[in-house]
C-alpha cells in the first residue's frame, strides 16, 4: 500500500491517526477532496487500514495511502516517521484523531437509533454513562493512548512539521476535556496556567489522578470528574499539551477541535451528528489560512474557551 502514491510538488501532506473509520476516515476523505491534500491514513490494524484506503479509492480519492501506526508503540511511530521522511521529506498537517473512551462497553448491549428518539444530547450522554463500566485498566489505557500516545506521535513528527512552510497540528478534542468539569482547584488552575505549565507537571497530575482512580471513591473526594472520568482528564491534559506546543513553537499552528457529539463506535452510536458533520469541523481547523490562530480550542467551527 505504501507505494501507491507520491506527492506532487507543493502539494500538502497530512497524517491522520485513527483514520480507518468514523471521524478519522471522513477527515481523510475531506482533506483529500476539499483541500487537495495528499493523505496518509493511519490505523493500528493493518487489514482495517488497508480496507479503509481501498474505500477511499472507491470514492474517487487517489491521493491517499495507508500506513500502519499504533500511537502507543514507539517502533511503530519510528517506522511512520521514516516513511514520511523518505517519501515526502516534510509533513504539513497532523490530525491527532486516534483515541479510546477509557471505559468498557457491554458486548450484550446494542444501541440503535430508535431508542434515542426524542432524547437530547444530555440525555443520550447520561445513557452512555449509565451503560458503560470504568475499570482501572481502561482508565490507564485512556491516559496512555489519548495523552501519551498523542504526545509521542506529535513529538516524533515535529521535525517534519517544521520542514513545512506552516505546519499544522489539530487534535480532535471534546467538551469532555473542558476544565470546568474538574473541581480540583489546584489541577484546574495548573492546567490553565499555560505560561508556567510543564510536561513534568502534567505527568504529576495524571499520576495523581490514576492513583485516586485506583482508590475508587477518592475521585470525587479529590475533585476529579466522574462518568468517563479518565477520558475527561486525559482530554484536559491533551488540550493543555497542545497549548504548551503552541507557545513553544510559534511558527506552527497548533489547535484543538471538538467535532461535536458524533455517531461513532466510541459513542455507541448515540451521537446526534454524522461522522461527515463532525469531520467538517476538524477539517475546517486543519485548513485555516496561513497565519491563522494557534493555541486555540474550536467547537461548532468557532473559537471557544478551554475552561
Amino acid at each position: 500500500m505504501e507505494g501507491a502514491i507520491s506527492s506532487r510538488p507543493n502539494t500538502r501532506v497530512a497524517v491522520v491517526t485513527g483514520g480507518n473509520k468514523g471521524i478519522g476516515f471522513e477527515v481523510c476523505r475531506q482533506l483529500a477532496v476539499d483541500g487537495g491534500v495528499t493523505v496518509v491514513l493511519t490505523a493500528r490494524d493493518e487489514a482495517r487500514g488497508a480496507e479503509a484506503a481501498e474505500r477511499l479509492r472507491a470514492l474517487g480519492v487517489t491521493d491517499a495511502v495507508f500506513h500502519q501506526l499504533d500511537i502507543t508503540d514507539a517502533s511503530s511511530i519510528a517506522t511512520l516517521v521514516y516513511f514520511l521522511d523518505t517519501r515526502f521529506g516534510k509533513l504539513d498537517i497532523l490530525v491527532n484523531n486516534a483515541g479510546v473512551g477509557g471505559v468498557e462497553y457491554p458486548q450484550e448491549l446494542e444501541a440503535n437509533d430508535g431508542q434515542f428518539a426524542g432524547l437530547d444530547s444530555k440525555q443520550r450522554l447520561e445513557w452512555m454513562v449509565k451503560n458503560v463500566r470504568e475499570p482501572i485498566d481502561a482508565a490507564r489505557k485512556a491516559v496512555e493512548t489519548n495523552y501519551y500516545g498523542t504526545k509521542h506521535v506529535t513529538q516524533a513528527l515535529l521535525p517534519l512539521l517544521q520542514s513545512s512552510k506552516e505546519g499544522r497540528i489539530v487534535t480532535v478534542s471534546s467538551e469532555y476535556g473542558l476544565l470546568r468539569l474538574i473541581s480540583n482547584e489546584e489541577a484546574r488552575r495548573d492546567l490553565n496556567d499555560i505560561d508556567n505549565l510543564t510536561e513534568e507537571r502534567l505527568d504529576e497530575l495524571l499520576g495523581k489522578f490514576l492513583n485516586d482512580f485506583e482508590e475508587g471513591d477518592a475521585l470525587e473526594t479529590h475533585g476529579w470528574p466522574t462518568g468517563f472520568s479518565a477520558y475527561k482528564v486525559a482530554m484536559a491534559a491533551t488540550n493543555a499539551y497542545s497549548r504548551i506546543l503552541a507557545r513553544r513553537h510559534p511558527m506552527l499552528r497548533v489547535n484543538c477541535a471538538h467535532p461535536g457529539y458524533v455517531k461513532t463506535d466510541m459513542s455507541m452510536g448515540s451521537g446526534v451528528l454524522t461522522p461527515e458533520e463532525g469531520a467538517q469541523r476538524v477539517v475546517m481547523v486543519a485548513l485555516l489560512p496561513d497565519g491563522g490562530p494557534t493555541g486555540k480550542y474550536f467547537t461548532k467551527g468557532e473559537e471557544a474557551s478551554f475552561v
